[in-house]
């Protein structure tokens, strides 16, 4: 029984070590006493019972060259899907569960969209082509890695810090990369480079991409007009899809017996995001971080103890696609096309002489954490986890005047919103026998949440009543949340396991969730974290949402894992689900003002995947692998569908290899979307299918990557992309056309080379 359990840690170290080789060059995996041999340090291996799915180091390596969104890269991935945003935010959804319902731990740290568009999501800080490590863990997840979330935990990692072996001579080494992308005429590149010794270990890594506008594979609007005199787009150029980004890391390791010491300091300047299914659009955004981490091997086991603390100054406005002047003065000559106009008049001030410069909006936010975290060998069958998390976070939302109905105070969307949580977890891993491995796990979670008074910009509009009765509410609220996690795996045969998980998940209201105040619906409409155009207002008195899962996975594979098919069916049930009830004026297909209320939902489908070796012969190697999703979201309440559930879909891939060739034809098929949530109004979309080609080849020190996405310049619906605002005045709520779905990219073909020295 102990044989069997140390075994397969042994041999899962092996695999991590040949996955960690893989994606770094021949001469990084030599063998000690070549002149450039080096020692990768990670992170204690996942144990037994690790039933998260990691996404190919090949694949990444494969994809960087194809996009700088980083949770596109996880969209093969079983029960993964895309809900759109900006060119590098898009938001992950597990089984129809999304954004701050998943938990995305980046490098350990839990990282908070600072805005109230959630423009800026963990994953928008992390560069493709500087990622390790991605995996999933669907559904449930264990309590020492879940936490105030409920549909699941996505962790993605930078690649291990590197040293050289014992007695060799230090190592410095590098890599710089470029890309191009044909359909909005992407550019950027990435440059690393990496100094080690046997004990110290210091790498730099930097990025910077840019794109414009991309273009659908067909006309999907019958409007050019922007707002703005003089600007129009064409009627298949998808309007606010441009952005501008650059990240840059430096990060330091120190080895001093069985301690391994880690600080990593990252900076991002976005100037800009545009946003075709928000209102707005990121014009600045600003990330200061820096993170520490200590691990060290004991004779009982590993402890790891992290701090990290984050910045983020994030300012929208209305980018170049949308309308910027706005007032009486701004009106002449023509009403529909805002020209610049002064001076700046309120409408407090007289009706007559408005003039109104675009609406800016800031977020500032300031996020520390600390965990401390203990795997204690009992036996060697029992491995305990026990750990502990802090969080304190801050934000501060505000709008400054600007002209028209938008001054002459400052508006207050949260003022000093504040957000702590202290959690306690503790799991057992039991191997029974040969057969039975159990993961039983609990966790607490204290969840504290307060704001302070806020205002209007006038009295205008009901926001000085709407914000007296905010302002006379209690406000601080906490939760005491608790989750369990029971897994339990059996080895039927050499060629069929079966782990089944049954998990009770807790997650609170986010901050503006609870404290967005405003039914105006221009000031609404600014606050929407779901792209569906329309406006939103909290409720402070919102409950924590509660989900009970239940899963089971069926994995048939081969003795040596050459082959391997899954099937997890699934079902959620969750008390007190955050969704959305109509205020009034509530209309059919118009764009609303709604308010968050908890209700009661239901989830249930199916996840299946497959992967297959087809064979071999003078060609080369051939393979398959094949994903199939299906999510079924219900509102218990109302008999509505849940908002933003990708309908079923597919992608299938025929894979070949030869001669240092890696080529991929990618078939990627989505079923029609009839049966969207109506209290939303959601869009309905076609089914449709598309063709992606792919292909790599490494040399020694240079890898080419080249590939087609959307071959046949098919033209789609997004049918998780939201309602298209990204041109015209959007700021009226109903000032721009309703019922048109944000549209996927036409045909694009893509370039990328590395270069290692």
């Amino acid at each position: 029984m102990s044989n069997t359990f140390k075994a397969s840690r042994f041999k899962q170290r092996q695999l991590l070590t040949a996955i960690a080789c893989a994606s770094l060059s021949h001469a990084v995996c030599a063998e000690p006493g070549q002149a450039e041999s080096v020692l990768i340090v990670t992170k204690p291996a996942p144990e037994v019972l690790d039933h998260s799915v990691q996404q190919s180091p090949a694949v990444i390596d494969m994809l960087r060259a194809a996009t700088n969104d980083s949770a596109s890269l996880l969209r093969d991935m079983p029960g993964v899907s895309l809900n759109g945003a900006g060119g590098v935010s898009s938001l992950p959804s597990i089984r129809g569960l999304a954004d701050d319902r998943l938990r995305i731990k980046v490098d350990g740290m839990d990282l908070i969209a600072a805005c109230p568009n959630h423009m800026n999501p963990p994953l928008s800080y992390v560069e493709p082509s500087n990622i390790g490590l991605m995996k999933v863990y669907a559904g449930i997840s264990p309590v020492s890695v879940g936490g105030d979330s409920i549909g699941g935990t996505i962790i993605v990692e930078k690649p291990e810090p590197e040293f050289a072996h014992a007695g060799n001579d230090s190592i410095t080494k590098g890599e710089v990369g470029a890309f191009y992308r044909s359909n909005n005429d992407a550019v950027g590149g990435h440059l690393s480079a990496t100094h080690a010794t046997e004990d110290l270990s210091i790498n730099y890594s930097g990025s910077w991409s840019k794109a414009d506008n991309y273009t659908a594979g067909a006309d999907f609007k019958d409007f050019v007009e922007t707002g703005t005199l003089g600007h129009t787009l064409s009627l298949d150029e998808v309007g606010s899809t441009a952005y501008e980004t650059q990240n840059h890391a430096l990060g330091l390791a120190f080895k001093a017996g069985d301690n391994v010491f880690e600080s990593r300091f990252s900076y991002q300047d976005m100037p800009e995001q545009l946003y075709p299914n928000q209102r707005m659009d990121l014009l600045e955004n600003t990330q200061k971080l820096a993170n520490l981490t200590w691990t060290r091997n004991f004779n009982w086991g590993v402890m790891e103890a992290a701090a990290y603390h984050e910045t983020v100054d994030h300012f929208m406005d209305f980018g170049a696609d949308k309308r910027f002047w706005y007032g009486a003065l701004s009106n002449t000559p023509d009403p529909t096309v805002g020209v610049p106009c002064s001076p700046i008049g309120f409408m407090v001030d007289g009706m007559m002489n408005t003039c109104a410069a675009g609406m800016p909006m800031y977020s500032e936010s300031e996020n520390t954490g600390l965990s401390l975290k203990a795997d204690i060998n009992l036996n060697s069958d029992r491995l305990l986890r026990v750990g502990t998390e802090l969080q304190r976070y801050r934000l501060d939302d505000y709008w400054t005047a600007s002209g028209g109905g938008m001054g002459p105070d400052t508006f207050l969307n949260i003022n000093n919103g504040q957000r702590d949580r202290a959690a306690l977890f503790a799991e057992l891993e039991s191997k029974h026998d040969a057969r039975w491995t159990t993961l039983m796990g609990v966790r607490y979670e204290r969840v504290r949440m307060d704001a302070d008074e806020v205002h209007g910009y006038s009295m205008m509009a009901n926001q000085g009543a709407e914000s007296a009765t905010f302002n006379a509410q209690d406000r601080s609220q906490t939760d005491d949340n608790i989750d369990v996690t029971a897994l339990a795996r059996y080895q039927y045969s050499d060629q069929l396991d079966i782990e089944m998980g049954l998990a009770r998940k807790v997650r609170s209201p986010n901050l503006y969730e609870r404290y967005t105040w405003s039914s105006w619906a221009m000031a609404a409409t600014m606050n929407n974290f779901v792209g569906d155009g329309n406006g939103y207002v909290g409720d402070v008195n919102l409950e924590p949402e509660t989900a009970y899962t239940l899963s089971t996975t069926f994995d048939w594979h081969a003795a040596d894992r050459s082959w391997n098919v899954t099937a997890t069916p699934f079902y959620t049930h969750v008390d007190n689900y955050i969704d959305a009830v109509a205020l009034p004026a509530w209309g059919d297909d118009q764009f609303n003002v709604l308010q968050y209320a908890n209700q009661s939902a239901r989830l249930y489908g199916i996840d299946l995947s497959a992967q297959v070796p087809l064979g071999s012969n003078a060609w080369g190697q051939w393979g398959f692998k094949g994903v199939i999703n299906y999510t079924n979201g219900e509102n218990r309440d109302t008999g509505d569908a849940l908002y933003n559930v990708m309908p079923l879909n597919g992608s299938f891939t025929l894979t070949h290899q030869k001669a240092g060739w890696d080529n991929a034809v990618e078939w990627v098929v989505v079923d029609s979307k009839k049966d969207g949530s109506d209290v939303r109004n959601e869009i309905d979309t076609s089914g449709y299918s598309l063709l992606n080609l792919r292909s790599s080849h490494s040399w020694n020190q240079v890898r080419l990557d080249l590939g087609v996405e959307n071959l046949f310049d098919r033209s789609y619906a997004l049918p998780t992309g939201g309602a298209y605002t990204g041109q015209g005045r959007t700021m009226s709520i109903n000032g721009i056309p309703w019922g048109i779905a944000v549209p996927g990219m036409g045909r694009s073909a893509y370039i990328g080379i590395n270069v290692q020295f």
